[in-house]
């Protein structure tokens, strides 16, 4: 487990992707949408997955404005056949998948006699089956071009849940624990995986949650885009495997 603050990123900073092919899901806001669009400043070709079409088409113009090129891919990534269609539309478009940012998730927060089965059903969807599917999916076309690198975005949550997050911690933790089978799996072929976990981010899930969480200790969605970039590039290349948490 490594641990960082923003402002340690400094020295890591730089990494530009030299027109890689990355993909996002949950590209549409947040801390998607702040990974997505570093990327495309790096001048790389981004695409973006989300399930409402509204605001992808927005997310797409964020992302175009702040360089590259960006295809935006409306599907449901929790399911097979949209993680499927996302890799699908990325190769079609761009003949390639350098990296896979595995973002989209959801986070129910409740005791857990209240959480109902469709909301553990989400949760796990969003969570781990996005994670899985999408990885799962881009693994063959990642071998095939060399190599790559996945990120997954887990959570301070995955070993320091606050009351309410026992299933979305939970579903967290298991990102960790994935995130290093896939790595040694990947090692022989090139692929890199690592876990980004930040602590609060100040974003609209994090304000629908906790609004009277104290603004002074949250990230900004850039301060995690700029931990995932880093992970793509060499400072951390011998980093597979590891979750790196974050927090402020």
């Amino acid at each position: 487990m490594v641990s960082l603050a923003p402002e340690r990123l400094v020295p890591i900073m730089g990494m530009g992707m030299e027109r890689r092919v990355c993909i996002v899901t949950g590209g549409s806001r947040g801390i998607g949408l702040a990974i997505a669009s570093r990327f495309a400043a790096a001048d790389g070709r981004v695409v973006i997955a989300a399930r409402d079409p509204s605001a992808l088409t927005v997310a797409r113009e964020r992302v175009e404005a702040a360089g590259g090129e960006c295809e935006a891919v409306v599907t449901d990534v929790g399911t097979a056949a949209g993680a499927r269609d996302l890799i699908a539309a990325a190769v079609k478009r761009f003949a390639r998948v350098d990296v896979l940012v595995n973002n989209a998730g959801d986070a129910p927060l409740g005791p857990i006699a209240d959480t109902g089965d469709e909301a553990f059903a989400d949760c796990l969807r969003a969570n781990i089956g996005s994670v899985f599917f999408c990885t799962r999916s881009v693994w063959p076309v990642m071998r095939a071009g060399g190599g790559g690198t996945i990120v997954n975005l887990s959570s301070l949550a995955s070993i320091d849940p606050f009351p309410g997050f026992a299933v979305y911690g939970g579903t967290k933790a298991w990102v960790n624990t994935f995130t290093k089978a896939a790595a040694d799996e990947g090692r022989p072929h090139g692929i890199r995986v690592l876990a980004v976990a930040p602590g609060a981010v100040e974003t609209r899930m994090l304000r629908d949650h906790f609004p009277d969480f104290p603004a002074s200790e949250t990230l900004a969605p850039d301060d995690v885009a700029r931990l995932v970039e880093a992970c793509c590039g060499p400072a951390l290349a011998h980093s597979s495997g590891q979750t790196l948490f974050i927090r402020r």
